[in-house]
Protein backbone atom coordinates (compact mmCIF):
# COMPACT_ATOMS: atom_id res chain seq x y z
CA UNK A 1 0.00 0.00 0.00
CA UNK A 2 1.40 3.38 -0.72
CA UNK A 3 0.22 6.33 1.56
CA UNK A 4 2.10 8.65 -0.41
CA UNK A 5 4.69 11.57 0.03
CA UNK A 6 2.95 13.65 2.50
CA UNK A 7 1.68 12.22 5.35
CA UNK A 8 0.54 14.37 8.21
CA UNK A 9 1.02 13.63 11.68
CA UNK A 10 -2.66 15.68 12.43
CA UNK A 11 -3.27 17.33 15.91
CA UNK A 12 -6.74 16.76 17.74
CA UNK A 13 -8.88 19.88 17.81
CA UNK A 14 -10.61 20.48 21.41
CA UNK A 15 -13.24 22.59 22.83
CA UNK A 16 -12.58 25.24 25.40
CA UNK A 17 -13.19 22.16 27.76
CA UNK A 18 -10.46 20.10 25.93
CA UNK A 19 -12.55 17.53 24.46
CA UNK A 20 -12.33 16.27 21.69
CA UNK A 21 -14.50 18.53 19.33
CA UNK A 22 -15.89 16.63 16.60
CA UNK A 23 -17.26 19.94 14.30
CA UNK A 24 -13.61 21.47 14.51
CA UNK A 25 -11.90 17.92 13.03
CA UNK A 26 -14.29 17.75 10.19
CA UNK A 27 -13.22 21.33 8.96
CA UNK A 28 -8.97 20.12 9.84
CA UNK A 29 -9.50 16.91 8.01
CA UNK A 30 -10.99 18.80 4.87
CA UNK A 31 -7.99 21.84 5.34
CA UNK A 32 -5.62 18.67 4.84
CA UNK A 33 -6.81 17.17 2.14
CA UNK A 34 -6.84 20.04 0.15
CA UNK A 35 -3.64 20.74 0.78
CA UNK A 36 -2.18 18.23 -0.22
CA UNK A 37 -2.02 16.01 2.51
CA UNK A 38 -1.82 12.02 0.85
CA UNK A 39 -2.15 10.23 4.46
CA UNK A 40 -3.79 10.99 8.00
CA UNK A 41 -2.06 10.06 11.30
CA UNK A 42 -4.02 9.61 13.91
CA UNK A 43 -2.81 9.55 17.92
CA UNK A 44 0.61 10.35 16.96
CA UNK A 45 2.69 12.28 19.14
CA UNK A 46 1.53 15.74 17.83
CA UNK A 47 -2.03 14.47 18.28
CA UNK A 48 -1.50 14.53 22.06
CA UNK A 49 -1.36 10.93 22.35
CA UNK A 50 -0.13 10.13 25.78
CA UNK A 51 -3.22 12.25 26.94
CA UNK A 52 -5.98 10.51 24.38
CA UNK A 53 -7.78 7.53 26.34
CA UNK A 54 -7.54 4.10 25.21
CA UNK A 55 -11.87 5.03 23.84
CA UNK A 56 -11.01 8.34 22.32
CA UNK A 57 -8.37 6.91 20.57
CA UNK A 58 -10.79 4.22 18.90
CA UNK A 59 -13.54 7.20 18.54
CA UNK A 60 -11.00 9.14 16.86
CA UNK A 61 -9.85 6.24 14.52
CA UNK A 62 -13.38 5.36 13.66
CA UNK A 63 -14.23 9.20 12.95
CA UNK A 64 -11.66 9.97 10.40
CA UNK A 65 -12.10 6.71 8.38
CA UNK A 66 -15.54 7.59 7.99
CA UNK A 67 -15.09 11.24 7.08
CA UNK A 68 -11.92 10.72 5.16
CA UNK A 69 -13.98 8.30 3.08
CA UNK A 70 -11.56 6.66 0.93
CA UNK A 71 -10.15 10.23 -0.14
CA UNK A 72 -7.05 9.97 1.37
CA UNK A 73 -5.53 6.67 3.78
CA UNK A 74 -5.48 7.20 7.61
CA UNK A 75 -2.97 5.57 9.64
CA UNK A 76 -3.43 5.11 13.72
CA UNK A 77 -0.80 5.40 16.51
CA UNK A 78 -1.53 2.18 18.53
CA UNK A 79 1.88 1.27 20.19
CA UNK A 80 2.70 2.28 23.78
CA UNK A 81 5.82 1.10 25.82
CA UNK A 82 3.23 -2.03 26.85
CA UNK A 83 3.54 -4.54 23.88
CA UNK A 84 0.86 -6.10 25.25
CA UNK A 85 -1.04 -2.64 24.93
CA UNK A 86 -0.24 -2.04 21.85
CA UNK A 87 -1.88 -5.23 20.18
CA UNK A 88 -4.76 -4.40 21.63
CA UNK A 89 -5.17 -0.97 20.47
CA UNK A 90 -3.87 -2.12 17.19
CA UNK A 91 -6.32 -4.90 16.68
CA UNK A 92 -9.24 -2.24 17.52
CA UNK A 93 -7.88 0.14 15.25
CA UNK A 94 -7.62 -2.17 12.05
CA UNK A 95 -11.27 -3.43 13.29
CA UNK A 96 -12.05 0.39 12.99
CA UNK A 97 -11.07 0.43 9.53
CA UNK A 98 -7.61 2.15 9.66
CA UNK A 99 -5.14 1.86 6.59
CA UNK A 100 -2.25 1.00 8.71
CA UNK A 101 -0.39 1.67 12.08
CA UNK A 102 2.70 3.84 12.92
CA UNK A 103 4.39 1.70 15.57
CA UNK A 104 6.47 3.89 17.82
CA UNK A 105 10.12 2.60 19.59
CA UNK A 106 8.78 1.96 22.75
CA UNK A 107 9.35 4.93 25.54
CA UNK A 108 11.35 4.19 29.16
CA UNK A 109 11.56 0.93 29.31
CA UNK A 110 14.61 1.40 27.17
CA UNK A 111 14.14 -1.91 25.53
CA UNK A 112 17.42 -3.65 23.47
CA UNK A 113 17.44 -3.75 20.31
CA UNK A 114 16.06 -7.94 20.42
CA UNK A 115 13.58 -6.18 22.65
CA UNK A 116 12.34 -3.85 19.98
CA UNK A 117 12.34 -6.08 17.19
CA UNK A 118 9.81 -8.71 19.28
CA UNK A 119 7.55 -6.08 20.50
CA UNK A 120 7.21 -4.91 16.35
CA UNK A 121 7.19 -8.42 15.56
CA UNK A 122 4.42 -9.14 18.15
CA UNK A 123 2.04 -6.13 16.78
CA UNK A 124 2.83 -6.85 13.27
CA UNK A 125 1.76 -10.39 13.48
CA UNK A 126 -1.52 -9.64 15.35
CA UNK A 127 -2.49 -7.56 12.29
CA UNK A 128 -3.09 -7.84 8.53
CA UNK A 129 -2.83 -3.88 7.64
CA UNK A 130 0.50 -2.73 7.04
CA UNK A 131 2.55 -1.31 9.86
CA UNK A 132 4.98 2.09 9.68
CA UNK A 133 7.95 1.69 12.34
CA UNK A 134 8.57 4.92 14.23
CA UNK A 135 12.34 5.12 15.61
CA UNK A 136 12.72 9.13 17.64
CA UNK A 137 15.47 8.85 19.92
CA UNK A 138 15.18 12.54 21.33
CA UNK A 139 11.22 11.11 22.88
CA UNK A 140 11.85 7.59 23.89
CA UNK A 141 15.52 7.57 25.02
CA UNK A 142 16.54 4.96 22.99
CA UNK A 143 17.84 4.56 19.17
CA UNK A 144 16.05 1.90 16.85
CA UNK A 145 19.67 0.91 14.77
CA UNK A 146 19.65 0.82 11.46
CA UNK A 147 20.52 -3.22 11.60
CA UNK A 148 17.24 -3.85 13.84
CA UNK A 149 15.14 -1.37 11.60
CA UNK A 150 15.76 -3.78 8.38
CA UNK A 151 15.67 -6.71 9.92
CA UNK A 152 12.23 -5.56 10.60
CA UNK A 153 11.77 -4.73 7.11
CA UNK A 154 11.56 -8.11 6.02
CA UNK A 155 8.42 -8.77 8.12
CA UNK A 156 5.72 -8.89 5.11
CA UNK A 157 3.59 -6.19 6.40
CA UNK A 158 6.11 -3.74 8.00
CA UNK A 159 6.31 -1.46 4.98
CA UNK A 160 7.94 2.04 5.79
CA UNK A 161 9.68 3.89 8.81
CA UNK A 162 9.73 7.10 10.24
CA UNK A 163 13.13 8.07 10.98
CA UNK A 164 13.95 11.18 13.44
CA UNK A 165 17.14 10.05 14.42
CA UNK A 166 19.00 12.98 12.29
CA UNK A 167 21.74 9.97 11.81
CA UNK A 168 22.42 10.60 8.43
CA UNK A 169 24.16 8.22 8.33
CA UNK A 170 22.07 5.15 9.96
CA UNK A 171 19.00 6.64 7.82
CA UNK A 172 21.74 6.04 4.18
CA UNK A 173 22.00 2.59 5.76
CA UNK A 174 18.35 2.16 5.74
CA UNK A 175 18.00 3.51 2.43
CA UNK A 176 20.55 1.06 0.49
CA UNK A 177 19.52 -1.91 2.19
CA UNK A 178 16.07 -2.34 2.59
CA UNK A 179 14.28 -4.44 0.20
CA UNK A 180 12.71 -2.33 -2.78
CA UNK A 181 8.90 -1.49 -1.87
CA UNK A 182 10.26 -0.35 2.09
CA UNK A 183 9.67 2.89 2.35
CA UNK A 184 11.68 5.56 4.51
CA UNK A 185 9.80 9.22 5.90
CA UNK A 186 11.56 11.77 7.43
CA UNK A 187 9.71 12.41 10.91
CA UNK A 188 11.43 15.89 10.82
CA UNK A 189 9.73 18.74 8.50
CA UNK A 190 13.64 20.66 8.04
CA UNK A 191 14.85 17.12 7.15
CA UNK A 192 12.49 16.54 4.15
CA UNK A 193 14.50 17.56 1.32
CA UNK A 194 17.58 16.44 2.49
CA UNK A 195 16.48 12.65 3.28
CA UNK A 196 14.71 12.79 -0.01
CA UNK A 197 18.35 13.22 -1.63
CA UNK A 198 19.46 10.17 0.03
CA UNK A 199 16.65 7.89 -0.68
CA UNK A 200 13.85 8.80 1.65
CA UNK A 201 10.38 8.91 0.01
CA UNK A 202 8.01 11.42 1.82
CA UNK A 203 7.39 12.98 5.34
CA UNK A 204 5.05 12.24 8.14
CA UNK A 205 4.97 16.72 8.65
CA UNK A 206 3.68 18.66 11.36
CA UNK A 207 4.16 21.86 8.75
CA UNK A 208 1.96 20.51 6.52
CA UNK A 209 -0.55 21.80 9.17
CA UNK A 210 -0.58 25.41 7.60
CA UNK A 211 2.18 24.76 4.65
CA UNK A 212 0.81 21.67 3.08
CA UNK A 213 0.67 22.89 -0.68
CA UNK A 214 3.94 24.59 -0.52
CA UNK A 215 5.18 21.05 0.95
CA UNK A 216 3.45 18.83 -1.66
CA UNK A 217 5.30 21.78 -4.20
CA UNK A 218 8.60 21.27 -3.29
CA UNK A 219 8.09 17.27 -3.10
CA UNK A 220 6.59 16.83 -6.64
CA UNK A 221 9.93 19.72 -8.07
CA UNK A 222 12.12 16.99 -6.58
CA UNK A 223 10.73 14.10 -7.71
CA UNK A 224 10.25 15.66 -11.60
CA UNK A 225 14.03 16.29 -11.03
CA UNK A 226 14.42 20.36 -10.14
CA UNK A 227 16.62 19.98 -7.58
CA UNK A 228 16.69 24.27 -7.70
CA UNK A 229 12.96 24.76 -6.96
CA UNK A 230 12.68 22.10 -4.69
CA UNK A 231 16.10 23.84 -3.09
CA UNK A 232 14.35 27.31 -2.97
CA UNK A 233 10.99 25.80 -1.34
CA UNK A 234 13.39 24.26 1.42
CA UNK A 235 15.15 27.76 2.22
CA UNK A 236 11.90 29.82 2.41
CA UNK A 237 9.46 27.01 4.44
CA UNK A 238 12.84 26.31 6.70
CA UNK A 239 11.89 29.10 9.18
CA UNK A 240 8.31 27.74 9.84
CA UNK A 241 9.70 24.30 9.85
CA UNK A 242 12.41 25.66 12.84
CA UNK A 243 9.80 27.90 14.17
CA UNK A 244 6.89 25.50 14.68
CA UNK A 245 9.29 23.69 17.23
CA UNK A 246 10.47 26.76 19.62
CA UNK A 247 7.86 25.19 22.05
CA UNK A 248 6.72 21.67 22.70
CA UNK A 249 5.17 20.32 20.10
CA UNK A 250 1.92 20.80 19.14
CA UNK A 251 1.64 23.57 21.05
CA UNK A 252 2.88 25.71 18.39
CA UNK A 253 1.06 24.23 15.24
CA UNK A 254 -1.87 24.38 17.29
CA UNK A 255 -1.54 28.26 17.56
CA UNK A 256 -0.38 28.13 13.93
CA UNK A 257 -3.96 27.01 12.78
CA UNK A 258 -5.88 29.10 15.34
CA UNK A 259 -4.48 31.76 13.75
CA UNK A 260 -5.16 31.04 10.18
CA UNK A 261 -8.60 30.33 10.84
CA UNK A 262 -8.96 26.73 11.62
CA UNK A 263 -9.54 26.48 15.31
CA UNK A 264 -8.45 22.94 16.87
CA UNK A 265 -8.25 24.62 20.58
CA UNK A 266 -5.49 24.40 22.63
CA UNK A 267 -3.42 21.70 24.31
CA UNK A 268 -3.76 18.96 27.38
CA UNK A 269 -1.89 19.13 30.55
CA UNK A 270 1.00 18.47 30.94
CA UNK A 271 1.42 20.88 28.11
CA UNK A 272 0.73 24.11 28.39
CA UNK A 273 -0.25 27.27 26.28
CA UNK A 274 3.39 28.41 24.57
CA UNK A 275 4.86 31.92 25.77
CA UNK A 276 2.99 34.93 23.64
CA UNK A 277 6.18 36.00 22.03
CA UNK A 278 6.59 32.64 20.71
CA UNK A 279 3.21 32.94 19.45
CA UNK A 280 3.93 36.14 17.71
CA UNK A 281 6.98 34.70 16.42
CA UNK A 282 5.50 32.47 14.37
CA UNK A 283 2.64 34.47 13.21
CA UNK A 284 5.14 36.45 11.67
CA UNK A 285 7.20 33.68 10.18
CA UNK A 286 4.06 32.14 8.81
CA UNK A 287 2.70 35.35 7.08
CA UNK A 288 6.09 35.56 5.51
CA UNK A 289 5.47 32.83 3.73
CA UNK A 290 2.29 33.06 2.71
CA UNK A 291 2.43 36.85 2.08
Amino acid sequence: MDFGRLLTAMVTPFDDNLNIDYGRLDTLIEHLISTGTTTLVVSGTTGESPTLTHEEKLALFKYVVERAAGRVKVVAGTSSNSTQASVSLSQAAEAAGVDGLLLVVPYYNKPSQEGMYQHFKAIAESVKIPCILYNIPGRTGVNMTSDTTLRLAEIDNIVATKESSGDFNQISEITSAAPQDFKVYSGDDYLTLPMLSIGAYGIVSVASHVVGSEMTEMIHAFVAGRVEEASALHAKLLPIFQGLFLSTNPTLVKEALNMSGIPVGGVRLPLVAAEPELVEEVGKRLRSIKG
